[in-house]
């Protein structure tokens, strides 16, 4: 195992020589990459053990351990007694056997996205890669593969852009239920898995946070991500010193090894500057001065794979993509493959499908930028996380705006009642109207489309074959 006091050293010598150094001010002068302003649409995973249960959502190894939670009485129904089969007693089941990376490269390629994120370590512990820092992880136990190089690699390959995300912060106290009782968390024997196991109102101390920083740091010079995501707890008091060494660190070594960096973060973990806001299955009402992100999942009731999922539709996904790229933002989207390393077919089905869609209407979301506004239409969406369930769907009077070169697209999200659209902030008196439009098009239509423009708006007749569904873009050029 990898010393965490020769990793702290090196980080410190790092920070010592790079154009960064650990302080809100110096970090403030971090650039988001033009790549990821470009991308819009990725893919995140939840994989790992708790996906061999598959019952609730990826919290099982916590929620197993509480007593009152139907996970306990589930666990216990199905598995026996907690202190006989623990978490742990589920890692020689998860087997990866059919998991090919290279095929999963393929499917997200083919879904349109540009970058992929898998989960590195989620709050369970177990490390998804060949971890220096701990023999719990996927290269010695379970699958016995490196299933995050494995993916780096296949998704580099296909063209895409690799990230990763560590939950890693919130293992402090993940377990805290199993010292309630009599259970397998309380055997020293497996502390490598489930300690510290302490109370969520307490702060990590200072021996978790440096082997957090050391740790994090390792999948830096692991992987050389172009992203690193953070969960919501980065936001405790104690994290902050850390994570401003761990911003510089990683964000020097991009600078001297020569590749982009981007860090996710959620509420006011970061100054604004100095990284990536990440908004957890919600949105933003306006648009944001700067890229962010929305990360959400195919699955409203949860991120790894569990049997009865409560799919969304790949309607609702396109609409809120559109939504979120008119307000300048990027859609991370999550899917949750299987203990062989299958991934669910209804999940490869809505990501073909988005693809399907993007192949037509993809010059209006890639490389965009917001137009004045972000869009017109009567549903209003809830801002802040945890919001996409809060609101109705949209319909077709909702219209959403991008902007790229001499272009305004005009993404229409449903099929309008009759056969012509009429865009109101594009009207002859509208303080957002292009001053002089030259032709509008139907992406994926050939056919030449009649318009008109008046006082109520910019009238567009649409064409009686459409080129896709779940919505269509319309190209004004001006």
């Amino acid at each position: 195992m990898e010393s965490t006091r020769a990793r702290l050293e090196t980080i410190e010598n790092m920070i010592r020589r790079g154009p960064f150094d650990s302080s809100w001010e110096s970090l403030e002068n971090y650039r988001i990459p033009s790549w990821y302003k470009d991308a819009k649409f990725g893919i995140f995973l939840h994989w790992g053990v708790y996906c061999v249960p598959a019952f609730g959502n990826e919290w099982y190894p916590r929620e197993m351990y509480r007593q009152e939670s139907a996970t306990f009485k589930h666990h216990r129904e199905k598995w026996g007694d907690q202190s006989k089969f623990g978490y742990k007693d589920f890692i020689p089941m998860f087997k990866a056997e059919r998991f090919d990376a290279g095929e999963w490269a393929g499917l997200f390629e083919k879904a349109g996205a540009k970058f992929v994120v898998p989960v590195a370590e989620h709050h369970d512990g177990f490390a998804m890669y060949d971890s220096g820092f701990s023999d719990w992880c996927a290269a010695r136990m379970g699958p016995k593969r490196n299933i995050v190089g494995e993916l780096a690699s296949a998704v580099r390959k296909a063209g895409m852009t690799f990230g990763l995300s560590t939950h890693r912060e919130e293992h402090w106290w993940f377990y805290e239920g199993g010292r309630q009782f009599e259970s397998d968390v309380q055997d020293d024997r497996f502390r490598g898995l489930y300690g510290p196991a302490q109370p969520e109102k307490t702060q990590p101390n200072e021996e978790f946070l440096n082997d957090w920083l050391a740790r994090t740091c390792e999948l830096v010079d692991k992987f050389n991500p172009a992203i690193v995501w953070f969960d919501w707890w980065i936001n405790q008091p104690a994290y902050a010193p850390y994570l401003q060494k761990f911003a510089a660190y990683y964000y020097n070594c991009a600078a001297e090894r020569g590749f982009d960096a981007a860090i996710n973060y959620k509420n006011t973990a970061f100054p604004r500057d100095a990284a990536v806001l990440d908004i957890e299955r919600g949105q933003l009402t306006d648009i944001y001065p700067l890229l962010w992100q929305t990360d959400t999942s195919v699955s409203k009731n949860s991120w790894g794979y569990i049997e009865g999922h409560d799919y969304k539709t790949a309607t609702s996904v396109i609409h809120d993509l559109a939504d979120i790229v008119s307000k300048n933002g990027v859609l991370l989207l999550n899917i949750g493959p299987k203990a062989d390393g299958t991934i669910p077919e209804p999940e490869q089905e809505m990501l073909l499908e988005i693809g399907r869609w993007l192949d037509v209407n993809g010059e209006a979301i890639y490389g965009t930028r917001p137009f004045r506004i972000f869009g017109e239409g009567p549903t209003l969406v809830v801002g802040g996380g945890h919001t996409d369930y809060k609101r109705a769907a949209f319909t077709d009077k909702d219209i959403r705006f991008t902007r790229k070169g001499n272009a305004l697209y005009a993404i229409l999200l449903g099929i309008p009642e009759g056969d012509t659209v009429v865009i109101k902030t594009q009207g002859v008196k509208s303080e957002y109207r292009i001053l002089d439009i030259k032709s509008v098009e139907l992406l994926g239509c050939r056919e030449c489309l009649k318009w008109e423009r008046t006082d109520e708006g910019l009238a567009v007749k649409l064409p009686d074959a459409k080129p896709c569904g779940h919505a269509f873009a319309l190209k004004i050029s001006g």
